[in-house]
């Protein structure tokens, strides 16, 4: 059984310009006995940067900025950079996070040798539009009807001049290569997919176009579960355990009351993290603290970094898209929950993946009947 404790608020806005609307998902990394975060800082307007602080131990804040740590400079960042992860791969810290100019939000990467000074390298993801990912999506066949169903959000009235690229998010990198490449998880509603390359700059468009053609193939996690009914997104990097990596994800439920995010529990395969081993049916924990369910978004438990300290797995995440939070637990009951829910079928194992392969339906046939036109170029009148 998982015992979950909400440690409480750790983190909340100031008075200081940079961070007066509300501070949330942060990156967070155990460098000895510190634990480094840096956090999505948020101001009038909704314009984000990345603010810093440092504890000692899990909880106790012993340093913290007065200003922002990482700030916009180019284009595609112009309107805020947003919830960065961060891990360390070799002897280089690699932080994702989400550049938003205004209209597009996708996953960008800052690199850094030693904590301090990072070097943007750009958005990661692929710069395709909506129109173009579903013409190449329907090659790869059975793909879930889901992805599909952000069709009105891209083909709305809007200015004719804007370019709405494809929104892909929650960029967040494995903290070691696996058979020697670079691997990360991204996100296009309403799954989680993977990537692998042997470095950063493989990232060419055909690449991608390959990547896309066969993007059944690249799907991770899809939603299963009612608590993470309408899609699900990257949280904190995984964790490495002897029986797989330990990935903490955040699942969305539509209610009555609106969106409910939570934070959600799977076991990845330690040496082929594509096949996902086992879930919690149940969200590991959910809104529930008046700090969780009211705030600038309500209802909202998004879990984007932990620290491990023996057994005992903190994990931080946005509360209400105003606070940071922590809760805790031991990993050992965490990997042990998860164990006990790898289905077993005359003694072979049935990893979730290959029960969602069951259900997939064919795209040529779910777009005939929702009626979604087979657009291959964006409409003019579109709109974020």
């Amino acid at each position: 059984m998982i015992k979950v404790k909400k440690e409480g608020i750790i983190l909340s806005k100031t008075e200081l310009e940079f961070e007066n609307e509300g501070v949330l998902n942060p990156a967070v990394i155990r460098v000895g006995d510190s634990v480094h975060i840096f956090y999505r800082a948020v101001q009038l307007w909704n314009q984000s940067t990345i603010g810093y602080c440092r504890l000692d131990g899990a909880l106790n804040i012993v340093e913290r900025w007065e200003k922002p740590f990482i700030v916009p400079e180019f284009d595609y960042e112009s309107q805020g950079v947003e919830d960065p992860r961060i891990v360390k791969i070799d002897d280089t810290y690699y932080m994702s996070y989400t550049g938003y100019d205004g209209i597009n939000a996708r996953g960008a990467l800052a690199t850094s040798k030693d904590l301090i000074h990072f070097e943007k390298q750009g958005i990661i993801v692929p710069p395709i539009s909506y129109a173009h990912f579903v013409y190449l999506v329907e090659a790869a066949g059975k793909v879930n009807e889901n992805y599909y169903h952000n069709h009105k959000f891209y083909y709305q009235e809007t200015d004719p001049e804007e370019k709405i690229l494809l929104w892909d998010k929650n960029v967040v990198f494995f903290p070691r290569r696996i058979n020697g490449n670079l691997v990360f998880f991204h996100r296009i509603r309403p799954g989680i997919q993977l990537v692998s390359i042997k470095e950063i700059k493989d990232l060419t468009p055909e690449f991608w176009k390959d990547y896309f053609r066969n993007f059944q193939d690249h799907i991770v996690m899809d939603p299963f579960y009612k608590h993470e009914s309408a899609y699900i997104g990257s949280g904190c990097p995984p964790i490495e355990t002897e029986q797989g990596w330990v990935f903490i994800y955040h699942g969305v439920e539509e209610t009555e009351n609106g969106l409910v995010y939570s934070a959600c529990a799977a076991l990845l395969d330690l040496n082929n993290p594509s096949i996902e081993l086992a879930r919690l049916p149940e969200a590991l924990f959910s809104p529930e603290h008046d700090w969780e369910l009211h705030g600038d978004v309500d209802n909202v438990c998004f879990p984007t970094g932990t620290a491990l300290f023996g057994d005992t797995l903190f994990i931080y995440y946005g509360a209400a898209d105003s606070y940071i939070a922590c809760a805790s637990l031991k990993l050992s009951d965490l990997v042990t929950e998860l164990l006990a829910c790898i289905k077993v079928n005359d003694n072979n194992i049935n990893t979730t993946n290959e029960i969602m392969s069951k259900l997939l339906p064919e795209t040529k046939e779910v777009r005939k009947e929702k009626k979604i036109p087979a657009t291959k170029k964006i409409p003019k009148n579109q709109k974020k």
